[in-house]
């Protein structure tokens, strides 16, 4: 698997298929692999004739982990994006990101609006600007000496799927504390490239999706029927919308 240093960190990414540039960038406690290759995401844009990048963000997958909040603001780990599209020589690609990838793409696209053709925001919506979706008490969860003791609900599903991946959860735990920055209103409304926010009709994470599209100039939403936070993310009428928003913005 190819990777590259960003500063001292280590940074593993994929880069597949032919075509118009989409780079994905996954969500909290997960990996390119469990968000996007094993979901079918890859495999669907390849066949939609696309070169998509996807990277390990840090303290995940096989990039570095690091254990100080303050190496996980939101912005910096948008700058690791940056440093991909720059390894790979691309000035320009259009960007998705699920979750915390949302929050991380939607700080890429405000520090670097040109580099951004087009982006979809997945699991994401107004608690982009509006709160922060994910509680800070998953922190706790992850530090519980196992999952037995873990009593908070989205704590236990959030330690479960840690472990699932095989997870550093201490990197994890510093990571949600120390990427919990929101956008104002007003850099919300200047990021002015299309914008696809995508929330399932069941996810209590992400806040309403309407709610951050109306608050783009050129933005819609897409509802993901019957799903929630965790299962949206590899839902065909996700796939298909995705697939669709992108021809249009080429």
């Amino acid at each position: 698997m190819p990777s590259f240093h960003h500063g001292h960190v280590e940074i593993a990414f994929l880069d597949e298929g032919e075509g118009d540039p989409i780079v994905l960038i996954h969500g909290f406690a997960s990996s390119k692999e469990v968000n996007w290759v094993a979901t079918a995401w890859v495999a669907e844009l390849k066949r939609a004739g696309r070169r998509v990048i996807a990277l390990d963000n840090r303290g995940h997958g096989q990039s570095t982990k690091l254990y100080d909040p303050a190496a996980y603001n939101s912005a910096t780990m948008a700058d690791d994006v940056r440093a991909l599209l720059d390894h790979v020589g691309l000035p320009r690609a259009d960007v998705m990101g699920y979750s915390m990838g949302a929050r991380i793409a939607a700080f890429f696209a405000l520090e670097y609006p040109k580099r951004v053709r087009a982006m979809i925001l997945g699991g994401l919506g107004i608690r982009l600007v509006d709160g922060v979706g994910l509680p800070e008490s998953i922190a706790d969860a992850l530090e519980a000496p196992s999952l037995a003791d873990v009593t908070d609900p989205q704590g236990r599903v959030f330690r479960a799927f840690a472990e699932q991946t095989k997870s550093d959860l201490r990197a994890l735990a510093a990571c949600i504390r120390g990427s919990r920055q929101t956008l104002a209103r007003e850099q919300a409304q200047s990021l002015s490239m299309p914008v696809l926010v995508a929330v399932g009709e069941k996810d209590t994470v992400a806040g309403s999706g309407h709610e951050l599209a109306a608050l783009m100039p050129h933005a819609q939403a897409l509802d993901i029927p019957g799903r929630d936070h965790m299962l949206a993310v590899g839902d065909k009428v996700f796939k298909a919308g995705v697939v669709n928003f992108l021809a249009q913005h080429k």
